[in-house]
């Protein structure tokens, strides 16, 4: 017999978000109704939880999204009545005492951030942010040599498939080979590769707030100039995190159905963990069509690393 899958473990801080922004939830009563409690029982559970009250929550975020949008140039009235104002006099007033100057003073791309007592904030465009704070995730050098080492790899193998006849990188040598569902199959080396560039590509537009990049089918020779931008934007990120100790910082995605959060360091994680099993991947296959090739030891290249040049 068959053992189910275990069910995965409720996000309880994604569950209370979801009831007080959602878009019906204009009162506190509404985020009560959602959540199927009491509003005394709701409110106490948020407050616990979030360590604010859910109108105030909902209140601050729903200004966060709004200076957001009005330094991309939204008007000043199509964001009132988003925030759930019924006039613009009132949604100035409380604008203005949040973040100091009046809506129409907002300046483009300026910080749309305010003062929170759990680190909850909007990331656009349509997701939260949850600060932990704290120091700096310990043992940085590991993680920067996976990452390094992750990056540096997967250039190599792309400078090896350029160098390759173009129909043993094409080939659909392994028929209907899936590695996450989501991201369809992967037949051939280079569309290995080229899920391994999109698979940073995808994550980077979430932590940056950005639209989903289109998956495209890259030419080799082209891949390898497009994993180059899209590894310096994802080195630099890492860099960030590492600096800033963000790195329990999560990101709420709400347009998944349901919504779900995402620790950042998970994201690292995720991505790093698919990669690794892509390049291996890619060397059995390159195997397979009588490539030589190395293992993809990170020690060998560690050791080419701290070797001096004659």
């Amino acid at each position: 017999m068959t053992t189910p899958p275990p069910t995965p473990p409720r996000d309880r801080l994604r569950e209370l978000l979801d009831a007080v922004l959602d878009e019906e939830s204009s009162s506190l009563d509404a985020m009560a109704g959602a959540a199927h409690s009491s509003p005394f029982h709701f409110s106490r559970s948020v407050a616990a939880g979030a360590g604010e009250p859910p109108v105030s929550l909902r209140r601050r975020v729903l200004l966060e999204r709004a200076a957001w949008r009005l330094g991309r140039g939204a008007s000043v009235t199509e964001v009132a009545f988003e925030a759930g104002y019924d006039s613009i006099d009132g949604f100035a007033r409380a604008y203005s005492r949040a973040f100091g100057h009046p809506p129409g003073a907002t300046a483009a791309g300026a910080p749309h951030r305010l003062p929170a007592p759990n680190g909850v904030h909007f990331h656009p465009p349509m997701h939260l942010w949850i600060s932990e704070g704290g120091p700096a995730t310990a043992g940085h050098e590991v993680l920067e040599l996976q990452v390094h080492h992750d990056v540096a790899d997967t250039r190599a193998l792309l400078e090896r498939a350029v160098a390759l006849p173009p129909e043993v990188v094409a080939e659909r040598s392994r028929p209907g080979q899936v590695v996450l569902d989501w991201d369809g199959p992967e037949e051939s080396v280079a569309a290995v590769l080229g899920a391994i560039v999109w698979a940073k590509e995808v994550w980077l537009a979430a932590i940056e707030g950005d639209d989903q990049p289109a998956q495209l089918r890259h030419e080799v020779p082209e891949l390898l100039d497009h994993h180059d931008e899209v590894a310096a934007r994802w080195l630099a990120m890492v860099r960030t995190a590492e600096t800033s100790g963000t790195w329990g910082d999560r990101v709420v995605d709400a347009l998944c159905d349901p919504p779900e959060s995402f620790v950042l360091g998970g994201i690292v994680t995720h991505v790093l963990t698919f990669s690794a099993h892509r390049r291996l991947l890619v060397r059995a296959m390159l195997r397979d069509a009588g490539v030589p090739t190395d293992v993809g030891d990170p020690l060998d290249w560690i050791a080419r690393r701290s070797t001096p040049s004659p």
